[in-house]
Order: C-alpha cells, then structure tokens, then sequence
C-alpha cells in the first residue's frame, strides 16, 4: 500500500516523512480559485476547503487509472477564517501585508479539509472526507520583524498568510487544536479517515501483519 499526497506542499511532505511515511507526490493542477467561485458565496467555509481537498485528491485518482498497485490519495486544503472571512494564499507582499494587519494581535480558525480515496488496479474503490478546525492566536509583530518576514516570501505561499514550523512561528502565541493540521495535514483525521476506507497506519508503514 502506498499514500498518494496530492499536494506540493514541502510542510505537508515533511509531516508525513516524520510520521513514517514516505509519499509519492503528485500534484492535482485544481484551480481552486474557479472552484470556490463556483461552490458560490452561501458556501460555508468548511465545505469550501473539503471540497477543494476532495477535488485534488479525485483530479490525481484519474491519473492512476493505469496502475495495478494499492494507493491511498490523500488531498488537503487550507484557509484561515478571520473575521468573518477566508484567506488562501495572499500571492503578493501587498496582500499579505494587509493580511497580517487583521490577524496581528487576533485569533483566527484554521480549517484543513481532508479526503482520502483508496484506488484499487486503478479505481476508486472507497472515499471519506472532513475538516479540522485550529485556533490560532497570533502575536503583534514589530513592523521591522513584519517586513522582514514578508521579504523572506516564506507567508505569500501558505494559507493565512503564516507557517507554525518555519519563520511565522515566532508570531503564533498558541493555538487549540491539532498542531499537524495547521502545518497543512492533520495526521489524527487523516488517521480517521484512513481507517474508514479500510487502510491501516501499520500498511502504510509496511508493517501490516500477514
């Protein structure tokens, strides 16, 4: 049994690999942007990032309708929930500068939205999808040490703006929640999930019992 992670994310490769799992990495090319506008605006939130992660990991599924092997695909999906409204990733220093003027000093909510598909001799042979939910509260950052980090373009291509496990976690005082699933992949409901499409840690891991 293999994991399929439909995302380019170098956080999420890196919770995996720690957590024993070594990916193959195939990314989906969803434009996520065209599928939240048609999701619409009474869309709530969590829908919108489940169903982009069902989306991506559905778009690398039809990418492995030739192969004979046993896979896990598993898509994610970010967006910090500030103020009534969600931010992906800002793209520019402008954006994320106005960003970080709403979240300095504030709390936000982390959503991951998470699928797994099991793909049989190249079918889909089960599917599960949820979300997490992360507070996160963050520090007032000096404009000197704001400026620096938007320079280092580390938050232009991340959810909300901030990272936990690079620079932007010097500007997190805490959070409630699940650490892993604001890095970008929740392992304790992509656990959950797993187990509903009938895959074990223990197969991942190469371990499973004969």
């Amino acid at each position: 049994m293999r994991l399929v992670l439909a995302s380019a994310s170098p956080a999420r490769l890196s919770v995996l690999r720690e957590a024993g799992v070594e990916p193959i990495v195939q990314v989906s090319g969803v434009d996520e942007d065209a599928l939240t506008e048609a999701l619409g605006p009474s869309a709530s939130p969590e829908t919108v990032v489940t169903e982009l992660a069902r989306a991506k990991a559905a778009a690398v599924a039809e990418t492995f309708t030739d192969s004979s092997h046993d896979l896990v695909i598993v898509g994610c999906d970010s967006m910090l929930s500030i103020g009534g409204e969600l931010h992906g990733k800002p793209h520019s220093v402008e954006v994320a500068r106005e960003r970080w003027q709403s979240m300095a000093g504030n709390s936000g909510e982390l959503l991951t939205g998470h699928a797994v598909l099991r793909v049989t001799a190249g079918v889909v042979v089960a599917q599960a999808a949820a979300h997490s939910s992360t507070v996160v509260h963050f520090a007032t950052p000096s404009t000197v040490d704001l400026e620096a980090y938007l320079a280092s373009g580390e938050p232009l291509l991340v959810a909300g703006a901030f990272t936990l496990d690079g620079l932007g976690g010097w500007f997190v005082d805490r959070i409630e929640g699940d650490p892993s699933s604001v890095i970008g992949i929740g392992l304790p409901l992509v656990r959950t999930l797993l187990n509903r499409v009938g895959t074990s840690l223990a197969e991942l891991w190469g371990r499973a019992s004969s």
